[in-house]
């Protein structure tokens, strides 16, 4: 190589080693997620399975006593019992149900936590928020709001079961207040919920919710979700979701 070519071939190579240091010096640092605030108040029991409200056939023909069997006392108990391991020696150790849903992220390298706390919190909502003998139509300040966001309760019913028809596989889909009190229908997948700030698209406070995962309804309707979904509407406990609009708002 001839002597101007080398040093032509050096100088080249040599800025583009300085410009490439100056871009790599002027290039914001990704930066890296602080650890979540210390809950206000730490858990001193472990997580535990709630009673149902009702006995478990109570919720006959609309859901079968087995399922309710097999959904409260394995599924969800299963879920109890991996969250209570899977937060054992990290920062979540102590903290409540709620304040784990708000804070976890997304770039948790453990998704034990998320799903496990998830569907704990979910299990819980839904068994509160269906009853035997329940159904009908909302009243009162709730369906006030339904009928102005969805112009009738017939019209909320017909966005609710699109979208609890449209979730692809496993999860759930919510009637939610946002931080101005509006309404809004949104559905999550595998165990996430509205209040997992950090994951979710759209965060509110649940009002009711559907779980539409296969082992909620498969012994008794089978791939036959739209049964499943027009069943919820006679066992939806009204009242429970109007005390939670309420306190949403």
């Amino acid at each position: 190589m001839e002597k101007r070519t080398f040093l032509k071939s050096g100088l080249f190579l040599g800025f583009a080693a300085a410009a490439s240091s100056f871009i790599e010096a002027c290039t914001p640092k990704a930066a890296v997620p602080a650890p979540p605030p210390p809950p206000a108040r730490k858990r001193t029991e472990p997580f535990s399975l709630p009673k149902l409200g009702f006995y478990a056939g109570d919720l006959e023909p609309n859901i079968d006593k087995q399922t309710m069997e097999i959904h409260h006392g394995k599924h969800h108990n299963a879920y109890v019992t991996n969250l209570n391991d899977a937060v054992k020696e990290t920062i979540y150790a102590d903290y409540e149900l709620t304040d784990i849903l708000e804070r976890i992220t997304d770039a948790d390298a453990d998704k034990k936590i998320r799903n496990n706390a998830g569907g704990h919190w979910n299990h819980t909502f839904f068994w509160e928020t269906i009853t035997p003998g329940a159904g009908g139509v909302p009243t009162g300040k709730l369906a006030e709001a339904i009928d102005k966001t969805f112009e009738s309760y017939d019209k909320f019913r017909e966005q609710f079961t699109s979208a609890a028809k449209s979730v692809f596989g496993s999860g759930w889909v919510w009637l939610c207040v946002d931080k101005k009190g509006n309404l809004f229908i949104s559905t999550t997948p595998n165990q996430d919920n509205p209040l997992m700030k950090n994951i979710v698209k759209q965060t509110g406070t649940p009002v009711i919710g559907l779980d539409v995962w296969e082992h909620a309804y498969y012994l008794k309707y089978q791939n036959k979700r739209p049964d499943y979904i027009n069943a919820f509407y006679n066992i939806i406990n009204w009242k429970t979701a109007a005390e939670r609009y309420e306190q949403a708002r």
